[in-house]
């Protein structure tokens, strides 16, 4: 900001800024759910939808059948593992307490004539014939359950088969719709910045100038950034050849902007001083004096040495004498510092 603008004008510049930035704040969350809702125009794609449907609703019941079959075998499996193990228990301490009575009774018969002998024994054999029983159970409730696990691996594998086969065009399609949305956004961006372009160009010194920079910058920020994240990718290239052309555009402009404005400055210099003089804005030139810079061809001037009165670059008169009390002053000044006295040649 120039040095020469009242204090009160400063400050009304600052907050006209703040308005600028808030302005630009609220239209770039405006703008930030438009572009993301603009992903809702297009119905949401699944991998299903390009399977064969006659096919996926059959392999889809096949695949429940066989999830179901395996729960209720292994439903089946517990309950026939936890009855083995009742079985071995019972085995277990029947023995034990057969071994046990073998051990304490006194017999004087033969032990294969001792009727209670023979009844336990029995009893035994009985139990032993339990717990086979309960463990073929479990034998074949694990089959069961190992026949279902198959069935169901293979209705999964030709699940994946029906699944990989549509995912090409799954793809295809998936990437036509993120294209036409990226177009959605494109339209809608594009046309904000030629705009700001446009108040860029023709009204950003305006009266409404805090609200042309705070659409200039929503349009910016819409375009550079909002965009971006949606920028189709395709592996890569799509990325990197839009940054490569905006790059190439940005750099062009940039060059020919350079060229033009060394153009602007030889033509000036060529001028004479007071044409030249005429040419320059007031807050211009004294903010350029401020910064040690030459008002007319911008280059580094030792402001500081009372010898230098005229650039020695490019000529222009940067000190004269007042002429009423012959003070050095500043050349662009309106008005003898000393003095008073109105100068007789100023800048616009």
């Amino acid at each position: 900001m120039s040095k020469s603008l009242r204090l009160s004008e400063k400050w009304f510049q600052r907050g006209l800024w703040l308005v600028a930035l808030a302005f630009a704040g609220f239209l770039i969350g405006l703008g930030g759910q438009i572009v993301d809702n603009l992903g809702t125009v297009e119905r949401p794609l699944a991998l299903e939808q390009f399977m064969d449907p006659q096919r996926s609703e059959q392999l889809r019941a096949a695949l429940a059948l066989q999830e179901q079959r395996q729960a209720e075998a292994g439903a089946a499996l517990q309950q026939a593992r936890q009855k083995h193990q009742v079985a071995v228990a019972n085995s277990h301490s029947a023995r034990e307490t057969f071994d046990n009575w073998l051990a304490t009774r006194s017999a004087t018969a033969r032990s294969e004539q001792d009727p209670e002998v023979i009844k336990r024994t029995h009893g035994l054999d009985a139990l032993a014939a339990a717990e086979r029983q309960a463990l073929a159970l479990v034998e074949a409730q694990e089959q069961a359950q190992l026949d279902a696990s198959q069935a169901k691996d293979k209705a999964q594998q030709q699940w994946n088969a029906l699944e990989e086969a549509a995912r090409g065009p799954y793809m295809d399609a998936v990437r036509a719709m993120e294209l036409r949305v990226f177009g959605y956004r494109l339209l809608l961006t594009l046309p904000l910045l030629v705009v700001a372009g446009w108040l860029f160009k023709t009204q950003r010194k305006g009266k409404y100038w805090p609200f042309v920079w705070g659409f200039i910058i929503f349009a910016g920020f819409a375009f550079f950034v909002e965009l971006v994240p949606y920028l189709p990718s395709y592996g890569g290239y799509v990325r990197y050849i839009v940054g490569i052309a905006l790059t190439v555009l940005i750099g062009r402009q940039a060059i020919v902007s350079l060229q033009r404005y060394l153009e602007r400055q030889k033509a000036a210099e060529a001028l004479s001083d007071q044409q030249r003089r005429e040419t320059l804005q007031y807050d211009v030139a004294l903010a350029r004096l401020a910064k040690s810079v030459c008002p007319g061809c911008e280059r580094k001037v030792d402001l500081k040495d009372p010898a230098i009165d005229f650039c020695p670059h490019c000529g222009i008169g940067l000190y004269d004498h007042c002429g009423s009390c012959q003070t050095r002053k500043n050349a662009f000044s309106r008005f003898c510092h000393a003095c008073g006295t109105a100068a007789q040649a100023t800048p616009r």
